[in-house]
């Protein structure tokens, strides 16, 4: 007779982010939410400028661009970019502390 215990599948241990990780500025930001900020703050003119794919360019929507972006690693990684670049300008840190102060 087979023992059940022998049939269980083995669970595997999650790995632990490292300090790195944990520190870097778009860990746990998911992709919607860059998007949207990006879209907040430079309009889908600019983001298809910078970002020449054409779910920036022709009628844009964030669902069909978070679509795109999700299967090509490189359109991801530019839109990624230009949001790094966005959250160091001091406009929009002063934007983001205007936004929190009316919400309060």
């Amino acid at each position: 007779m087979e023992n059940p215990e022998e049939n269980k599948p083995v669970k595997k241990a999650k790995r632990q982010a490292t300090q790195a990780e944990l520190d870097h500025p778009l860990h746990g930001v998911k992709l919607a939410f860059i998007l949207e900020s990006l879209v907040d703050f430079y309009g889908w003119k600019y983001l298809a400028n910078e970002v020449n794919i054409n779910c920036f360019k022709h009628n844009p929507t964030i669902k069909v661009s978070l679509k795109f972006l999700r299967k090509m690693e490189w359109a991801k990684e530019h839109v990624e970019d230009l949001y790094m670049d966005m959250i160091e300008e001091d406009i929009y840190k002063k934007m983001l502390a205007k936004k929190k102060a009316d919400n309060e």
